[in-house]
């Protein structure tokens, strides 16, 4: 799932496009402030842009298959036998 820029909040400083490994945005500043997700497909969702983006613009939705590697072991129990 691409990332998703919020028009709203976004302050067009431009820094989700310099950090983000794969160049998934585009930014033109003379055309729109708001950076465009050129690639949406691309992105393997690194959250850099996200803790990067200074305004809290910038939301990853992750895949169920990428949730999985976000789940906080302590919080897991083992199966009880018997």
């Amino acid at each position: 799932m691409p990332p998703v820029i919020d028009r709203e909040k976004c302050v067009g400083c431009g820094v989700c496009a310099d950090v983000c490994p794969l160049q998934v945005f585009r930014y033109s500043p003379k055309t729109d402030k708001v950076p465009e997700v050129k690639r949406p497909y691309e992105c393997w969702h690194c959250n850099a842009c996200v803790l990067d983006c200074r305004a809290r613009a910038i939301e990853l939705r992750l895949p169920l298959t990428h949730m999985l590697l976000y789940v906080d072991a302590d919080t897991l129990k083992p199966a009880r036998q018997g």
